[in-house]
């Protein structure tokens, strides 16, 4: 069975981003270190999916403000070039104040439903879905995020990471025009309507972000948009990538653009409601096919 079969069930796969969506944002809310035992509910939920879908779960335990935490992994095992490895990852923490529905269940939505798509198959690269936990702030940039504390400990064993995909923020489009803005100067080179899905990264991950933008285009039609500029650019570092840029590895950012596109970012009214699963759906979709194509399917 191949990536382009196990993605094409697009009403099956909404209605699994939905559910989830519903747990996370709806159910559990608010989770960070402040809400330990909702933080705990988000991790558990998550490792459960993992599980469901056939994976031995690898935690990575730390502490931050005195509240255990964890970021989660599952791994598909790569056969001919196993040493080269592919890591998705979303963040499943929030803001205070925030249930977060598109920032961040609508990542770690998508990286459940990426490993469920993946887990048949036979790649020839490794393929590590995680999902992180403390990528807001306190934690962000200064602070021991979960993917910093990943990243790190990936650099010191030497892990030959090439690409490594943060989804951050993957729910909200528009047709309406004037519905994207954008850092100054990038309006006149970009879309006015919110209707793609965007790859981001720094100027030293442009190769990579080259080879992620062109799979995802040859593995979908839903509309997408690239751009490879510094750092400091607003929004550009604004998730887990910029742990792994720091580290030294190739990253790039899937978004949808966040607060240039989605008013209800980092606020009370970010829930499960606001989201289109439709267009959601199609470019998970199309994420499980690139990552497989970017991984090698084996026969």
């Amino acid at each position: 069975m191949g990536a382009n079969e196990l993605a094409s069930g697009g009403e099956l796969l909404e209605l699994r981003l939905r559910r989830h969506l519903a747990v996370l944002a709806g159910e559990i809310g608010e989770r960070h270190v402040w809400r330990p035992i909702a933080l705990r509910a988000a991790a558990d939920y998550v490792r459960g999916e993992f599980s469901s879908a056939g994976y031995q779960v690898v935690s990575q335990g730390y502490q931050a403000c005195g509240v255990p935490c964890e970021n989660l992994e599952a791994i598909v095992q790569g056969t001919t070039h196993a040493s080269e490895i592919i890591v998705v990852g979303a963040h499943y923490d929030t803001v205070a104040g925030s249930p977060g529905a598109d920032d961040n269940a609508s990542g770690v939505a998508g990286v459940i439903e990426i490993a469920r798509a993946l887990r048949p198959l036979r790649l020839t690269r490794t393929v590590k879905l995680v999902a992180f936990v403390n990528e807001e702030p306190p934690f962000f940039y200064f602070g021991n995020m979960g993917s910093k504390v990943y990243a790190e400990a990936a650099r010191a064993r030497g892990d030959h990471i090439q690409v490594m995909f943060s989804l951050e923020m993957l729910g909200c489009y528009s047709d309406a025009p004037n519905s994207q803005r954008y850092p100054p100067l990038l309006r006149w080179f970009y879309p006015n309507r919110g209707n793609f899905i965007g790859f981001v990264s720094n100027l030293r991950s442009r190769g990579a972000l080259a080879n992620v933008a062109g799979a995802f285009r040859a593995n979908c039609d839903f509309p997408a948009e690239s751009l490879a500029c510094p750092a400091f650019v607003p929004g550009v570092a604004w998730s887990d990538q910029l742990s792994f840029w720091r580290t030294g590895y190739r990253a790039v950012m899937v978004t949808d653009t966040a607060f240039y596109r989605y008013a209800h970012y980092h606020s009370p009214s970010d829930t499960p409601d606001r989201i289109q699963y439709g267009s959601m759906a199609r470019v998970v979709g199309g994420l499980v096919r690139t990552v497989a194509s970017l991984a090698g399917v084996g026969a």
